[in-house]
C-alpha cells in the first residue's frame, strides 16, 4: 500500500472584463520512505496499524472474520434464525451445516481482511528497511526490534490463513508477484517457523508499557500454536518442541504484564474484564481504550440480545445473533463455575442503575415474548409455540441459546468502561499446549505431569468443597475428556474449529442440529472465488474445483 497524494495548486482566479482562469496541476505519486517517516510517532503509527486492522478479524466485532467462521462451523456457537431474524442468506447455517461454497462471503471475508493486515506488515517491513535510523532519533537496535516485531506479527497471520485455507501464496512485498501461486500448506508452514525463530529473541520480554505489542511472550505462545498443529498442517508431529515453546513462557524469561513471570488469576473474570490490560495471565491482546480513544472492542453487535445493555448499565444493545448450542452449555457441569461465570441462562435482569422504578426489575422481550419477562434458555426451538424435542438452526426464539457473558463491560458510569481488552494468547492455553503435547508423546495417555498442568487450571472453575471430586487423575483424563475441557475452557476464544480438526472430530463428530459432514474437504475453506478470477495462477483447494 503506497502512500498516495495529488496535490493540485489552482492559480489565481481573475474576474474582470476578460476574466481568466488558469489551472496548473502537479501530481506526486508517492512520497519515498525516507522523506514520510520524520520521527518516532510516524514510524510507530506505521507499525501499530495492522494491530488496529485485526480488530476486525480476529475479534468478534461484527465482520466475517477468522473468529467468526472458527466458532460458527464447530460444536460450541451458531447464530441461528430467531423467528423473523437472523437467516442473513443463509451465511450461518452453512457455516454450522459445513455447506460453505467457493464464492460464499464465508470464505471470502477472513481471506480479504487477513491478507489485507498481511500486505501492511510487508509495507511496514519495506519502508522500515530502508530508514536511517539515528536520522530521526532512533537507533538500530529500535529499528531490529521493529522489524523483527512486524515479521513475527505477519508471521501470525500467516499463521492464521494457513490454518483456515492451507494452501497459500507466500508474498513478502507488496505487489511482488503481481499473481502469487499457492504454497503447499508444508511450505507455508515452514516459513511460518523460519521467521519466527528468525525474530522471536530480538522482541523485548512482555511488560506493563508493551500491553498489545507483539513481544517475546506472543512469539512463542505463537510458536507453541504453530508446533501443537504441526502434524496437521506441516505432516510431521513436533511434540518437544511445542513443549521447548511453552517452557520459554512459563519460565519466566519471555516477561509478563504483572511481575517477573506470567501467572494464572484466581478470578475467572479477570483475564477478560475492563482492567485486563494488567492481568498477569494475558500474553498478546487486541488493545482497546473507549475511555481514552474512543475504541471498543464490540462484542455486543454479535453476542448480545437487542435489550442486553439493560443488564449492565451499558449503552450498547446487540443484534442478538450467536448463541451457546444446546450440547455445549450441557456440556458443563452445573458445579462448575464457568457455566455460572461465563454464560448467561435464566431470568434477564435489570442493572439496578437502569431500572426506573422499584417493580422495573426485569428485562422484556421485544419478539415472540414481547412485553414479557425475558428468559434465556438452552434449547433452540419454537417453544412459545409448545415446540418440544431438539429443535435446530431455523427453529429459534428471541431468547433461544444460553449468552456470551465472558467479557463484562461494567457500568457506563465507570471510569473504565468497556476498555476490556480482547485476549489472543493467555497462560492457561500455554499450560493446556503443553500438557496435550505430553499426552501425544505419551501415545495419547495422560502423564501426571499432564494432569498437573490441566488441573492448574480447572481448579479455579470449582469449589473447593467440589474440587476433590472434580480434579482430573491420570485415568480420567483420556483426550476425549481433554478435547472437551479445553472447549469448555477457551470457549468465545476463536479457539475450537482448530481445536476439532487437531484431533480428528471436526468432520466425524455429530452435536445438536449437526450431523458428522463426513468429508476432509471442509478441514479448510475453499480458495475465495473471487480471488482466483483476480489471479489465475492459484489452485483451488481439494473438493471445491
Amino acid at each position: 500500500m503506497q502512500k498516495k497524494y495529488i496535490v493540485a495548486g489552482l492559480a489565481s482566479l481573475m474576474i474582470g472584463m476578460s476574466a481568466c482562469t488558469n489551472l496548473e496541476e502537479t501530481v506526486y505519486s508517492e512520497i519515498p520512505a525516507q522523506n514520510f517517516y520524520k520521527n518516532r510517532t510516524e514510524v510507530m503509527a506505521a507499525v501499530l496499524r495492522p494491530f488496529t486492522h485485526a480488530n476486525a478479524w480476529a475479534a468478534p466485532t461484527g465482520q466475517v472474520g477468522h473468529w467468526r467462521v472458527s466458532e460458527l462451523s464447530a460444536d460450541q456457537l451458531a447464530w441461528p434464525q430467531k423467528g423473523r431474524h437472523g437467516f442473513d442468506g443463509g451465511d450461518w447455517i452453512r457455516l454450522h451445516n459445513h455447506a460453505w461454497i467457493a464464492n460464499d462471503n464465508n470464505a471470502w471475508n477472513p481471506w480479504r481482511l487477513m491478507f489485507w493486515g498481511m500486505g501492511f506488515c510487508n509495507n511496514t517491513i519495506k519502508d522500515l528497511s530502508a530508514i536511517d535510523f539515528k536520522t530521526i532519533g532512533m537507533t538500530d537496535e529500535d529499528k531490529a526490534a521493529i522489524i523483527a516485531e512486524t515479521k513475527v506479527l505477519r508471521a501470525w497471520h500467516y499463521l492464521k490463513l494457513m490454518d483456515l485455507y492451507g494452501n497459500i501464496p507466500i508474498v513478502t512485498e507488496v505487489g511482488v508477484p503481481v499473481s502469487p501461486a499457492n504454497a503447499p500448506r508444508a511450505e507455508v508452514w515452514a516459513f511460518i517457523e523460519k521467521e519466527l525463530k528468525e525474530n522471536v529473541d530480538l522482541l523485548p520480554p512482555l511488560a506493563p508499557a508493551l500491553v498489545g505489542r507483539v513481544t517475546r511472550a506472543a512469539g512463542y505462545a505463537m510458536l507453541a500454536e504453530l508446533y501443537l498443529n504441526a502434524e496437521k498442517w506441516a505432516g510431521a508431529p513436533k511434540w518437544d518442541e511445542c513443549i521447548a515453546a511453552c517452557n520459554k513462557i512459563l519460565d519466566g524469561s519471555c516477561g509478563s504484564l504483572s511481575g517477573a513471570a506470567p501467572r494464572l488469576e484466581t478470578d475467572l473474570l479477570k483475564p477478560f474484564d475492563n482492567l485486563n490490560h494488567t492481568s498477569p495471565e494475558n500474553l498478546f491482546q487486541i488493545t482497546y481504550d473507549y475511555t481514552v480513544g474512543n475504541f471498543r472492542f464490540g462484542w455486543n453487535g454479535d453476542l448480545w440480545h437487542y435489550e442486553q445493555k439493560k443488564l449492565y448499565n451499558a449503552n450498547f444493545n446487540g443484534n442478538n445473533g450467536i448463541v451457546v448450542i444446546p450440547t455445549a452449555f450441557d456440556a458443563f457441569s452445573d458445579k462448575d463455575l464457568r457455566k455460572k461465570t461465563w454464560l448467561l441462562i435464566d431470568t434477564a435482569k435489570i442493572d439496578v442503575a437502569f431500572r426506573t422504578n422499584f417493580n422495573d426489575s426485569i428485562v422484556k422481550g421485544t419478539e415472540e415474548y414481547a412485553g414479557r419477562p425475558l428468559v434465556f434458555v438452552k434449547e433452540i426451538r419454537r417453544n412459545s409455540e409448545g415446540e418440544a424435542g431438539e429443535g435446530g438452526m431455523t427453529r429459534g426464539e428471541e431468547n433461544s441459546g444460553a449468552r456470551f457473558n465472558k467479557y463484562r463491560p461494567g457500568p457506563q458510569t465507570s471510569s473504565v468502561y468497556w476498555n476490556n481488552d480482547f485476549v489472543l494468547y493467555r497462560l492457561a492455553e500455554i499450560y493446556f499446549n503443553k500438557a496435550e503435547a505430553l499426552m501425544r508423546k505419551n501415545g495419547g495417555t495422560a502423564t501426571q505431569e499432564a494432569v498437573d498442568l490441566v488441573n492448574e487450571v480447572r481448579k479455579r472453575a470449582f469449589s473447593a468443597t467440589d474440587w476433590p471430586t472434580e480434579a482430573y487423575t491420570v485415568a480420567k483424563l483420556t483426550l476425549d475428556e481433554f478435547l472437551a475441557e479445553r472447549g469448555r475452557e477457551f470457549i468465545f476464544e476463536g479457539k475450537r474449529r482448530t481445536d476439532m480438526i487437531r484431533f480428528g472430530k471436526f468432520t466425524t463428530a455429530s452435536w445438536w442440529d449437526h450431523p458428522a459432514s463426513g468429508q476432509d474437504k471442509w478441514e479448510l475453506f475453499p480458495i475465495p472465488y473471487n480471488q482466483m478470477i483476480l489471479n489465475k495462477n492459484l489452485k483451488q483447494n481439494p473438493g471445491y474445483e
